[in-house]
């Protein structure tokens, strides 16, 4: 691993993840989390301070970059729920089937390398009861924005450890085999349109 992507894009990532925009996304999906929780994508652990104690029995966090989650053990303390912290991908999460009330992916499914294959992943480790919360940016609804997002995210994901901001994240869901409840999608003040068209919502597996 490059210096750069050992201490210097994890530093970057970051950065850009705690931004006020998307701590305003992140503060209306995590706090719905309950139960047993899977955290997708779980980073440097902003999403730590939005997760409702009364709710939350136990969270696991699963990132496959180890700079990312010494990160996030920065962060755990004090928190009333047992936490475990995990270097995996999505694509093959270890855990058993049905074993998880909650999934949480946010500012995540820009970046896993096989979406469809995690997906099926999340499905088939959610209680069929279960629930996705998702908080992700993505392909914009106007023609001039994606032929610009389809310009730059080349140049973009190569420099932001391969975060796409083209990928268009309902569609992926529903092919993903989750039907989509609650969302709200538009884009976010104060951010390029490129990166900046952001959906929240609630998905159920099917």
């Amino acid at each position: 691993m490059s210096l750069y992507e050992n201490h210097i894009l994890p530093r970057l990532i970051d950065w850009g993840c705690n931004q006020e925009v998307i701590r305003e996304r992140r503060a209306g999906v995590v706090p719905q989390a309950r139960g047993r929780v899977l955290e997708i994508g779980v980073g440097s652990g902003h999403n730590l301070p939005f997760y409702d104690h009364a709710q939350v029995e136990q969270l696991i966090g699963i990132d496959p970059g180890e700079p990312m989650l010494r990160l996030a053990r920065q962060r755990l303390g004090g928190l009333p729920f047992a936490v475990e912290l995990i270097n995996a991908g999505a694509e093959d999460i270890p855990l058993p089937d049905a074993s998880v009330d909650t999934v949480v992916v946010t500012f995540a499914l820009c970046t896993i390398p096989d979406v469809a294959a995690s997906l099926a992943q999340m499905r088939r480790v959610l209680k069929p009861d279960g629930r996705l919360l998702f908080a992700e940016h993505g392909r914009a609804p106007d023609p001039g924005v994606q032929r610009w997002q389809d310009r730059v995210n080349p140049l973009w994901r190569k420099v932001f450890g391969g975060c796409n901001v083209n990928r268009d994240v309902s569609l992926l869901l529903r092919e993903g085999g989750f039907r989509i409840g609650e969302s709200h999608s538009g884009y976010a003040e104060r951010t390029p349109r490129i990166a900046g068209y952001m959906s929240t919502g609630i998905a159920f597996p099917v």
